[in-house]
């Protein structure tokens, strides 16, 4: 992995953790989420506007089948991990989640698009995933938390990242989507299927703007960026790199849990953290 690309992931991943953290601060609920995907296409339009007025991308029905898949998977996987945060705590939902992301996409990158990392960054995706798992603690103590249903909610989320991420890193890729208007256009279709459930909440749309209209601007903003730079990766980086590197997010999510949202257990995270520290090293000399 190049040192360009390393760049880029890890300033995702810090505004990832970010957008998370003011998500599940929020309260959340589809009014929420389909607010700030309003509010990120109107804020992007322009921007997306322009790169196809200078790269001027010549799009098929293969481009627009892949956008329209990306939405529908990014729909669900911003409704799962509403759920999720609504359900739990952020340090467990969130180590949970995007853990399992990285091993599924790594595990279709080799099957599917036969891509073939070295076996230090294999070693590397393994230990952020294993450390991720370990963040959240014994299992057994779950239900006692009252975690336990959002454990199904983070898992169901871990495989929609999977899905989402080889979608996309075909689109940009293979088909050579702007990263930016691939990200734009999967918020647009995300606004248009999340549509009804919007008319049908119009009661809540109100309340929430005047409720969380800082957290809903700052997920709007930060939320497509953090995306644009993953994606702007995956451009020159095998998925297989950029998966399981980005998740260096969880240690900040986690410590934000931990600090920010006061839901302790601090050293065990940081033990956690640690390995997952060990991952990127391996993936970038990998």
């Amino acid at each position: 992995m190049t040192a360009l690309a390393l760049s880029l992931i890890l300033v995702a991943a810090f505004i990832h953790a970010g957008w998370n953290y003011f998500l599940k601060r929020s309260g959340g609920g589809t009014a929420f989420v389909w607010l700030f995907a309003v509010l990120s296409a109107l804020i992007y339009a322009p921007v997306a506007a322009a790169v196809i007025w200078w790269v001027e991308p010549q799009f098929g029905w293969v481009h627009y089948g892949l956008m329209a898949a990306s939405a529908v998977l990014h729909t669900a996987y911003y409704l799962l991990l509403d759920r999720g945060y609504r359900s739990g705590d952020l340090s467990i939902v969130y180590p949970l989640a995007r853990g399992t992301g990285p091993l599924i996409t790594v595990l279709c990158a080799v099957l599917l698009l036969h891509e073939q990392p070295s076996m230090l960054a294999v070693s590397g995706a393994l230990l952020i995933g294993g450390g991720a798992f370990f963040l959240t603690g014994d299992p057994r103590k779950l239900r006692e938390s009252g975690n336990h249903h959002a454990v199904g909610f983070a898992l169901l989320t871990g495989c929609t990242i999977a899905s989402y991420t080889l979608v996309d890193k075909v689109a940009v890729a293979a088909w050579l989507i702007p990263p930016l208007v691939q990200d734009w256009a999967t918020n647009l279709g995300r606004v248009v299927l999340m549509a009804p459930m919007a008319l049908k909440a119009r009661s809540e749309l109100g309340p929430t703007w005047r409720r969380a209209k800082k957290e809903i601007v700052a997920v709007a903003v930060l939320c497509p960026l953090s995306y644009i730079l993953v994606l702007t990766a995956m451009v020159f980086t095998p998925v297989s790199y950029v998966a399981p590197a980005r998740e260096v997010s969880i240690l900040i999510g986690a410590l934000m849990g931990a600090h920010l949202l006061r839901e302790g257990d601090v050293r065990r995270r940081l033990f956690a953290a640690t390995a997952m520290v060990a991952g990127i090293v391996c993936l970038s000399f990998g």
